[in-house]
């Protein structure tokens, strides 16, 4: 199972060829704000574990097992940021919020905020009602 940091390296890994078609050690250091010696550190270890495959001025490429944790990470990053927007997080303070709890959580958790996620994107009458709970308790604290 791969550590908050890998998992962090690997969602970007990700998110870098899905975006670009492939990710240098530059565009990841940019992209985590990492100088780029830390990033070859980890992406030698990630080579190491068999999420990727990593060769010395030529890039790297995801293993099959590196591209599903990617994709598994990207997608529950997304996840928990519709949730946020659901519940009324103000937009400023998602991203970083997600990063602070993302690692956190089990994948038990993650599984039932999708339920309730599906749940409120299922009918717009229940975000609504949500809604008109947030103000009507935003209105009694003023």
């Amino acid at each position: 199972m791969p550590t908050p940091s890998m998992e962090d390296y690997l969602e970007r890994i990700y998110s870098l060829i899905e975006e670009k078609g492939y990710a240098r050690v530059s565009d990841i250091a940019e992209a985590l704000e990492v100088h780029p010696s830390s990033v070859t550190k980890m992406v030698q270890k990630l080579d190491k574990d068999k999420y990727l495959i990593y060769e010395k001025y030529r890039g790297l490429v995801l293993t099959p097992k590196g591209k599903k944790i990617g994709k598994r990470l990207v997608d529950r990053h997304s996840l928990l940021e519709e949730f946020m927007r659901i519940i009324g997080v103000d937009e400023s303070h998602i991203y970083q919020d997600v990063e602070g709890i993302e690692h956190h959580l089990s994948w038990e958790s993650i599984t039932c905020i999708e339920y309730l996620v599906q749940y409120f994107q299922a009918d717009p009458v229940r975000m609504a009602e949500l809604q008109r709970i947030r103000q009507e308790d935003e209105q009694k604290e003023e």
